[in-house]
């Protein structure tokens, strides 16, 4: 089985069309940009506002590390 198609605890990332670490990974993203990527993707499916905010989290890390 590939990695793609596999999911550790729940099926959050397998029920989208393609996982954000495939979409990372192919687009060379780095950590802060995936994650952003795949807590945005998750978050109506698993972790609610709760996701958003890691996201916007992220966001400002990528924001103050661009500014600096």
């Amino acid at each position: 089985m590939k990695w793609e198609t596999q999911q550790v605890g729940g099926s959050h990332y397998t029920a989208l069309k393609i996982q954000p670490l495939e979409y990372a990974l192919e687009n060379n993203l780095g950590i802060c940009e995936h994650a952003v990527v795949k807590y945005v993707s998750r978050w109506k499916t698993k972790g609610g506002v709760e996701d958003l905010r890691k996201a916007r989290h992220y966001i400002d890390i990528l924001i103050e590390r661009e500014i600096n």
